[in-house]
């Protein structure tokens, strides 16, 4: 009798192991990959979220920076993770839906990822250095065609927004540029502070300070609306280019099989800090919108951004290596 009892004891303390784990989850810290340099636009992001996402959870939230090839590593990495909700992801559209059909072999697919939520509609800006010649769209467009090839514009990577609306930018304006990447955000601001580059197309979280500083200067906004933090810089749309917009959205992201309870937990984490009034204003000087949502809707508008990239690699706009 007492034989069996103990077998029964160690079956239910085996077989309950993992609810058991769920159910206490998170236990350790938890790592969010930013799949691009720091300093960058979800690098800026992810550590102004990360604080609320950690007190809400009860545990240390350590951001881990993995840049390179559009963000196609950061993905890679956090795909081959454990599913247990321990290492996460912070993606974009870009990143996500456009950059891997630019690879022969995609190291990854979006099959590969559980979405846990959206974080922040981001606009983009065309921006210019401030000691530079160009002072408006009309300006940059018009020596664009007059010397094909030579203006030199930069972008965070392959496949990103910002080289979409790089992309964009030259089929509405029949113009063509000399295009740009780099590791991330950061480093192409960086060139354009030194003069290396003639444009950079950025988010404005991480491009508003030195436009705040007047060190650039914001030739047009790629969305279809004015960004309310530079209410006098015109969209590409009303510089002539009808129906322009291009825009960022960023989200976490988990390894497919992440438990249901994780992703629950995790999501909650998210939309509190998204509520946060004191994340929502620093979003918003930053030029971001928060945009909390549940994971069912942010893996429809991932959904939705794969049709599109689809569509430009159809037409030609868009094209692998």
């Amino acid at each position: 009798m007492r034989r069996t009892i103990a077998l029964a004891f160690i079956f239910c303390i085996c077989f309950s192991a993992p609810a058991f784990a769920q159910a206490t989850y998170p236990s350790r810290p938890i790592t969010i990959i930013v799949p691009y340099p720091p300093g960058g636009n979800l690098d800026v992001i992810t550590r102004l979220i990360s604080p609320s996402m950690s007190q809400s959870l009860g545990q240390t939230i350590v951001v881990d920076n993995k840049p390179g090839a559009g963000g196609l590593i950061g993905h890679a990495f956090t795909a081959r993770a454990n599913a247990d909700g321990y290492t996460i992801l912070t993606t974009a559209n870009g990143s996500l839906a456009y950059a891997p059909k630019l690879q022969p072999q995609p190291p990854f697919k979006a099959a590969d990822f559980a979405a846990l939520g959206s974080i922040a509609v981001t606009p983009m800006v065309l921006e210019v250095n401030a000691g530079g010649r160009f002072r408006s769209v009309s300006d940059f467009v018009a020596y664009a065609r007059e010397h094909p090839g030579q203006v030199t514009i930069g972008h965070s990577g392959n496949g990103t927004t910002n080289h979409v609306a790089i992309l964009l930018l030259e089929q509405a304006a029949h113009v063509k540029f000399n295009i740009v990447p780099y590791k991330g955000s950061a480093p192409a601001v960086t060139d354009l502070l030194a003069n290396q580059i003639d444009a950079v197309v950025d988010q404005l979280p991480s491009s508003m300070p030195f436009i705040r500083a007047a060190k650039f200067r914001a030739l047009a906004m790629t969305t279809r609306e004015r960004s309310t933090d530079l209410p006098d810089t015109p969209t590409l749309a009303e510089s002539g280019f009808e129906g322009f917009d291009v825009t960022t959205m960023t989200g976490l992201l988990a390894p497919a099989g992440t438990p249901a309870s994780v992703v629950n937990a995790l999501n909650k984490a998210l939309n509190a800090a998204l509520r946060d009034g004191d994340v929502q204003e620093r979003l918003r000087k930053l030029g971001g919108l928060a945009h909390p949502s549940t994971p069912a809707e942010f893996q429809a508008f991932l959904a939705s951004e794969e049709t599109k990239a689809d569509e430009l690699i159809k037409s030609g706009a868009l094209k692998g290596e």
